[in-house]
């Protein structure tokens, strides 16, 4: 009944709104509400048309349950972090807003909670995702006003993929100010979904990371100076932090033996980082229902890990003598540290700023693959490589595809003796 009511009222709303009313600039934003609410009324009747279930909404939509496990790893092990944080006795500069919440709630700081730290961490997450969205939103409302056009859903990804790249702690302010520039330098000023050349995310996520790179990297940290070697032996800084700047005392260090960490603690996400990229387990899962559903590229997830596998094994291989301790770890650790297996799955797959040729795909995956490896290791001074590897492959994307189509073209040339 009540659905009726509601289809009723945006009905009879739709006439001040439609052409020639007098809301008429206002109609993006009537017609997000509405096609948020119900599927459109305009479908394909003919049968000159393909037709096809997955359309923008639905697939914008699928990506956002694939991150699903990211979002809930965001909150766990942030919350898992923070409290570990509070037991350490550096909890004095926890003491905000969210302890009055936390007592309302009957709940404490016990990192052995999962309740305590779900709901903790969610308090660290979710204002973050909230500025995202309100602020990125009304960027996306104002230039579809403008230009007269409808409101994509495919900012509700962006708006999605950019707070999980985001440190816990990042102020609030500098999360609008990211997304804006995502947005509107990123994507708008080229036209909109579908236009851009850079994934708008991971754009908004390199300014700030090159205009506040203390606040970004980790190097600024509100919890306090080594609460995590304090509290159960967990490293202070992000294990490619902490690897980056580690001294080499044996012929061929561990990354265990330089940060404490276990692979096994890296690929679950039991790290620190950026909210939600430590879980390489919480990404596979988002991969296989991307793949499985034809979704994200499979041949460019593949060629990144092989790039990354490949360079890292070269590098390995080199690595005697160096005072490096990048140098000397082995491939399996570099496909679990840092953000590599977000960044693989969810950003580099990017539909529109990728690769579109199916050869084309795995250069382009291979290329991001071996530029992570790269930055990491040959460039200390940006330990997490994959972010800027999906930029530069992004940049490469359309001039791959260029050489791929030219050598097919040449190929049936020959073939057929044109």
């Amino acid at each position: 009944m009540r659905c009726v009511l509601l289809r009723k009222f945006l009905d009879r709303l739709h006439p001040a709104f439609d052409k020639g009313g007098r809301l008429e600039q206002l109609y993006p934003l009537y017609e997000a509400i509405d096609t948020f609410l119900y599927t459109p009324s305009d479908v394909t009747g003919h049968a000159a048309h393909i037709r096809d279930g997955m359309n923008l909404k639905r697939l914008m939509s699928l990506v956002i349950v694939a991150l699903l496990p990211c979002f809930f790893m965001a909150m766990h092990n942030t919350g898992y972090q923070a409290n570990y944080a509070v037991a350490a006795g550096y909890g004095t500069q926890l003491e905000t807003w969210r302890e009055p919440v936390l007592a309302a709630l009957g709940l404490g700081h016990d990192p052995q909670s999962f309740l305590d730290n779900f709901v903790f961490g969610a308090l660290f997450f979710l204002p973050v995702y909230l500025v995202t969205m309100t602020v990125g939103g009304m960027w996306e409302g104002l230039f579809a006003i403008v230009r007269g056009h409808e409101i994509n859903e495919g900012f509700l990804v962006t708006g999605a993929l950019f707070p999980l790249t985001l440190p816990a702690t990042v102020p609030l302010w500098q999360v609008a100010i990211g997304i804006s520039f995502g947005v509107v330098i990123g994507k708008e000023i080229f036209g909109g979904t579908g236009k851009n050349f850079l994934n708008p995310a991971l754009t908004a996520r390199a300014f700030l990371y090159f205009a506040y790179a203390p606040e970004i990297s980790g190097e600024t940290n509100r919890w306090g100076e080594g609460v995590w070697a304090a509290a159960d032996g967990i490293t202070g800084a992000t294990p490619l932090g902490a690897l980056a700047t580690a001294p080499v005392e044996a012929a061929a260090p561990t990354v265990t033996a330089l940060t404490g960490l276990g692979w096994w603690d890296c690929f679950v996400g039991y790290t620190q980082g950026s909210m939600g990229e430590t879980s390489t387990l919480a990404c596979l899962l988002g991969a296989a229902l991307l793949i499985g559903l034809g979704i994200g590229s499979w041949r460019i997830m593949l060629g990144c890990v092989l790039g990354v596998v490949g360079m890292a094994g070269l590098l390995q291989l080199g690595s005697a003598g160096s005072s490096n301790a990048l140098m000397y770890i082995g491939p399996h650790w570099h496909l679990v540290i840092g953000g590599f297996a977000f960044g693989a799955v969810f950003m580099a797959t990017d539909p529109v700023s990728a690769a579109m040729t199916d050869v084309g795909r795995w250069i382009y995956g291979v290329l991001i693959g071996v530029m992570t490896v790269l930055i990491r290791v040959i460039n200390p001074a940006y330990p997490e490589g994959i972010m800027l590897a999906i930029l530069f492959g992004n940049v490469m994307a359309p001039l791959i595809d260029y050489f791929v189509i030219q050598a097919n073209i040449k190929r049936r040339a020959s073939r057929y003796g044109a």
